[in-house]
C-alpha cells in the first residue's frame, strides 16, 4: 500500500477539508531545492516549505552541525539549565537583530512566540500597576492559531468560529503611503477610548493576506505613535525575518524598532521546529522584581532545544555569508525582472515585490480555498513545481539557493498557467 493510502487511515493534515481533498502528495525526499515524491516525480519548492527552507533543504552545513550536537546533548530543561548552543544563539542572534533587542525567550513555533510577545505587552502594563486590556492589530493580518494569535489576525477564513472568545482588539488599515494621516487619527481615537496595551503587527509583508505590502514611512509613524502613548510594540517576523525583505529583519527598514519581536520559521532553516520572542531591556526590567509573581510564568517543554539551536547557529552562520548574501540580490533582481515582464499580461491585474517575496494578482475574482485555485495548484504540481496561491494571488518565497534556471522555470510555468485562468 502507498504512503498515500496509507496516511489516510489516521492522518489529519493543516487547513484541509478532508471530504473535498482526500489526497496527500507524500513525499520521499528532499534537497537543496527540490522535493520528490514516492511515484518519481519532482517539483521545484518555490516557497521553501512555508517560508522555511531557506537554505534549502538537507543543507549539509546544518545538518552535520546538528548531527555534532546530537552526540553530546540533545534535549535539557531549560527552566533552571542552560548550555552553550542557546548561549551562543543569543550571542550570534542579538549582533544582528536591531539594536535596542537585549533578551530571548524561546519557544516552539510563530504562533507561540506571537502569543509570548502579547503576554508580555499585557503583563508589563499589569506589572506597573496600570492595567491595559486592548490591543491593536492591522487589517488582514495573521499571527497564528493560539487564541492570542487569533485574536490580533483577523482573517475569518481561520478564526471564524472562536472570534465570540477573542482578546479585545482594535484594527486599522495598514498604511499605503496616502493613508497616513487618517490612519493616525483613527488611532488617536482608540487611545481616547481605550487602554492599549499593545500594537502586534507583519512589518511590510502580511504573509497569510496574500503577500499583501504595505508602506515603511507609515508603519514607522505608527510605531513612533505608539511609543508616545506606550504602547507595546511588537513585531511579527515569523515570515519576514532572516532576509526575506532584503535586510536582515523588516524592522530594520524602519527608523523606530520594535520593543518586541517574534522569530520562527527560518530561524532554524526549516530543519527543526524552535521559535524565540525578543525584547528591549525595558521590556524585560518591567518583570524583572523581587516579587516572583511579576515574573513570566510562561514555558514549553522544548524550549532552547539544543539540536534546533545548533540548527540555528548554522543557519544565521550562512545569512551572512558573502554567497548567500550575493544569492539574495540576484533574486531581487530576477523578480524585479520577472514582474516588469508579467505586469502587462491581461491576466494579471497587478504585481508586488518586497525583497525575495513576490506576488501577483490574476485578474479574476476567486475564492481563497476554491476550485479555480486547486485547478491552479494542480497545473504547477504537474509542470514541477510547488506553489500554493492564495486565492487570485500568486507569490514566489524561493529558497536563497534556487539556481537561475529553476527560477525561469518558476517563471515560465506561471505565465503558462494563466492560460488556464
Amino acid at each position: 500500500m502507498s504512503i498515500q493510502e496509507r496516511d489516510k487511515k489516521h492522518l489529519w493534515h493543516p487547513l484541509t477539508q478532508h471530504k473535498l481533498h482526500p489526497e496527500a502528495i507524500a513525499i520521499t525526499k528532499a534537497k537543496d531545492c527540490m522535493l520528490y515524491d514516492e511515484n518519481g516525480n519532482e517539483y521545484i519548492d518555490a516557497i521553501a516549505s512555508w517560508y522555511t527552507c531557506m537554505y534549502g533543504h538537507c543543507n549539509e552545513f546544518i545538518t552535520n552541525r546538528v548531527h555534532q550536537q546530537m552526540q553530546q546533548l540533545d534535549q535539557v530543561v531549560f527552566s533552571g539549565f542552560t548550555h552553550e548552543p542557546a548561549v551562543k544563539l543569543s550571542e550570534e542572534l542579538i549582533k544582528i537583530l536591531p539594536k535596542n533587542q537585549n533578551k530571548l525567550f524561546f519557544s516552539d513555533n510563530g504562533s507561540t512566540c506571537v502569543e509570548i510577545g502579547i503576554k508580555m505587552a499585557l503583563q508589563y502594563h499589569f506589572n506597573k500597576g496600570d492595567k491595559r486590556n486592548t490591543l491593536i492589530a492591522f487589517e488582514d493580518g495573521f499571527h497564528g492559531d493560539t487564541f492570542g494569535a487569533m485574536s490580533v489576525s483577523s482573517l475569518s477564513v481561520y478564526n471564524g468560529p472562536f472570534e465570540d472568545f477573542f482578546l479585545d482588539v482594535k484594527r486599522i488599515p495598514t498604511p499605503n503611503g496616502h493613508n497616513h494621516h487618517a490612519v493616525l487619527e483613527m488611532l488617536a481615537d482608540i487611545v481616547k477610548t481605550n487602554k492599549v496595551a499593545g500594537f502586534v503587527y507583519e512589518p511590510l509583508v502580511q504573509g497569510a493576506a496574500a503577500m499583501k505590502m504595505h508602506d515603511a514611512t507609515g508603519l514607522d509613524l505608527i510605531l513612533q505613535f505608539c511609543k508616545e502613548h506606550d504602547i507595546i510594540t511588537v513585531a511579527d517576523e515569523v515570515m519576514t525575518g532572516f532576509g526575506k525583505t532584503g535586510k536582515h529583519f523588516a524592522s530594520l527598514h524602519m527608523n523606530t524598532k520594535p520593543d518586541i519581536m517574534c522569530l520562527s520559521k527560518a530561524l532554524t532553516a526549516g530543519l527543526l521546529p524552535m521559535a524565540i520572542t525578543s525584547c528591549s531591556q525595558h521590556i524585560y526590567d518591567g518583570f524583572y522584581s523581587d516579587d516572583i509573581s511579576k515574573g513570566l510564568f510562561h514555558g514549553h517543554t522544548y524550549s532552547a532545544n539544543p539540536l534546533a539551536c545548533s540548527a540555528a547557529l548554522a543557519g544565521l552562520e550562512l545569512l551572512q555569508s558573502s554567497k548567500i548574501q550575493d544569492n539574495i540580490k540576484c533574486i531581487i533582481a530576477s523578480h524585479q525582472e520577472f514582474g516588469n515582464h508579467i505586469k502587462t499580461h491581461p491576466k494579471v491585474k497587478s504585481t508586488r515585490q518586497t525583497g525575495v517575496v513576490f506576488a501577483l494578482d490574476l485578474n479574476v475574482e476567486m475564492s481563497r480555498y476554491g476550485n479555480l485555485r486547486d485547478k491552479l495548484f494542480s497545473f504547477f504540481m504537474k509542470h514541477g513545481v510547488f506553489l500554493r496561491p492564495l486565492g487570485n494571488t500568486i507569490y514566489i518565497q524561493a529558497p536563497y539557493i534556487i539556481a537561475k534556471e529553476q527560477l525561469e522555470k518558476v517563471y515560465q510555468v506561471i505565465e503558462d498557467a494563466l492560460e488556464i485562468v
